[in-house]
């Protein structure tokens, strides 16, 4: 089994919380609008880190992180990226890559919007974190948490940062 630290948008702003809530993670995803590379390195003090580059990263982030990861976690199919939509409104392209792949847990960012949907027609969990940094229109600072078991994704907590 793992735990999971999701986080996304925090336009190089670093919040000490994110290590206390995030202390018994075994990976942290970050999806992108990274801002500052200092972030993942801080993250990666913590414990293992895959992130992606989101639109405002550039730099020494650009180099390092991906548009795009593809991998696998316990029996879970995942497909972390920055740009992908939601359910019923996936970006272009976004809803046949999931299909061919096999993805069974989507997680992106971008919106600065919380969502956790289940995708019925896709047989996948959509999760975007909202967004932890202060910079844009988000009404809450969030993270969540997210326990992988086998092929089982369980326990998903949403944690409120305060507002921006």
């Amino acid at each position: 089994m793992k735990q999971i630290g999701i986080l996304s948008d925090t336009h190089g702003y670093w919040d000490e919380r994110y290590a206390r809530h995030f202390a018994d993670c075994d990976e942290i995803w970050h999806a992108g609008d990274i801002g500052d590379i200092a972030i993942i390195e801080r993250l990666e003090e913590i414990c293992p880190v895959r992130a992606v580059s989101g639109n405002i990263d550039h730099g020494a982030v650009k180099r390092r992180c991906p548009e795009l990861l593809q991998f696998q976690c316990e029996e879970i199919p995942v497909l972390l990226t920055h740009i992908g939509g939601y359910p019923g409104k996936w970006s272009k392209g976004m809803k046949n890559l999931l299909k061919e792949s096999g993805t069974r847990l989507m997680v992106d960012g971008h919106s600065h919007i919380l969502k956790v949907i289940y995708d019925h027609e896709l047989d996948l969990l959509h999760i975007n974190p909202g967004a932890a940094g202060q910079q844009g229109w988000h009404k809450q600072r969030t993270l969540i948490r997210l326990k992988i078991d086998g092929a089982d994704m369980r326990d998903c907590e949403i944690i409120e940062l305060g507002k921006p």
